[in-house]
């Protein structure tokens, strides 16, 4: 509130998926209505630069400094990052709902209801959870009941994507914005309902539709595909973004089962503890949509990544009573960052330490088996 009372310049900068996606464009929409100065809205794009805060797009965002840097749906384990943030002129808040790891990076305010001394009872938000409670704190009063319900179809939509828990509030959240959703007004989502690709399809189908078409979108300057239909206003660009988007969610969905396959070949033969996989041509964008998959169907530990030229990032998925932040911490020298959920995480690694990792992730899982 500071920063808008000031013009200060703001910046936004989420996570690529639907809940980080969603998080932005409800917190940039709360800021406009309040007049703030939003300087750049920045997604990170895990293709080309990995999870998370990294040097790579704060050398792209130095030219604004000063200004408030707001990280959302991620930040939580970049330490180093938020300390290079800092010297660069940025004051940090960090918005997020991973898992913490040993300690808090050295950000302004950090949201995050599993930090320690987090009296809120419930601990289960999506990050666009956490963003819709802040809003509602900042309008108090002054939301409108539009306003309100255009932010709780993107509450309802990215909590479910995200697989959160659909209990207390996520669940309010869930029933009131789905309510909301079937008389939509933003102008993406009502286009994209009426799409031959929807037709006959239950409610649920819908919403499981519009998530796994969403939750893949391309980056493009440093804008997600997602963010852009949810705030076009333009009918023709609308329809198509619409049909890009389709057209590649088929695409990628013939991918996905390719790799998939790929994977179950490679592996069939293995009676390692885990499923550790990786490829030079697999897409990042995929490999956690693969990992999932995997995962459910041996019910092992399972971590795919994309092999680039020297650093690999990858996907966690884990069966049920399994942690992968923790896995990944009994490895943590070895990766240059990680974080996440304990059924689903991330990491980011040089490839002369991808051999190392596995056989310490083994260790680590057959200590769990004694």
């Amino acid at each position: 509130m500071r920063a808008i009372k000031n013009k200060e310049k703001i910046i936004i900068y989420g996570d690529a998926d639907f809940d980080g996606t969603a998080a932005v464009v409800i917190l940039k929409e709360a800021i406009e209505k309040l007049k703030g100065d939003i300087s750049a809205i920045y997604f990170v794009d895990r293709e080309e630069e990995g999870y998370g805060l990294n040097k790579k797009a704060l050398n792209f965002l130095k030219p604004l400094a000063p200004a408030l840097l707001i990280c959302l749906d991620l930040g939580i384990t970049n330490f180093k990052e938020t300390k290079i943030a800092k010297k660069l002129g940025f004051e940090v808040i960090i918005i997020d709902h991973h898992k913490i790891i040993d300690r808090l990076p050295e950000a302004s305010i950090i949201v995050d209801p599993k930090q320690r001394g987090d009296k809120y009872p419930f601990k289960e938000f999506a990050t666009v959870g956490l963003v819709y409670e802040l809003v509602k704190i900042i309008f108090g009063k002054d939301l409108t009941k539009d306003l309100n319900n255009s932010f709780l179809e993107l509450v309802a939509l990215a909590t479910i994507a995200d697989m959160m828990p659909q209990e207390r509030e996520n669940k309010q959240y869930i029933e009131q914005g789905l309510t909301v959703f079937k008389k939509t007004k933003r102008l993406g989502l009502e286009f994209l309902l009426k799409t031959k690709d929807f037709e006959d399809l239950t409610e649920n189908e819908k919403i499981q539709k519009i998530v796994s078409t969403l939750n893949m979108s391309e980056i493009k300057n440093h804008l997600t595909e997602a963010y852009l239909l949810f705030i076009c206003q333009n009918k023709k660009e609308v329809r198509e973004l619409i049909d890009r988007l389709l057209e590649r969610s088929l695409q990628r969905h013939g991918q996905i089962r390719e790799i998939t396959e790929e994977i179950k070949e490679r592996i069939k033969e293995d009676s390692s503890l885990i499923v550790f996989e990786g490829d030079l041509g697999w897409p990042n964008l995929l490999v956690g949509s693969v990992a999932s998959r995997i995962c459910h169907k041996f019910k092992k530990p399972t971590f795919v990544y994309k092999k680039g030229e020297s650093e690999s990032i990858g996907s966690v998925r884990m069966p049920k009573g399994m942690d992968a932040v923790k896995a990944m911490q009994s490895c943590q020298k070895l990766l240059i960052t990680f974080g996440g959920h304990p059924p689903a995480a991330g990491f980011r690694i040089k490839n002369q330490n991808l051999e190392k990792f596995k056989n310490c992730l083994i260790k680590y899982f057959e200590t769990l088996d004694e």
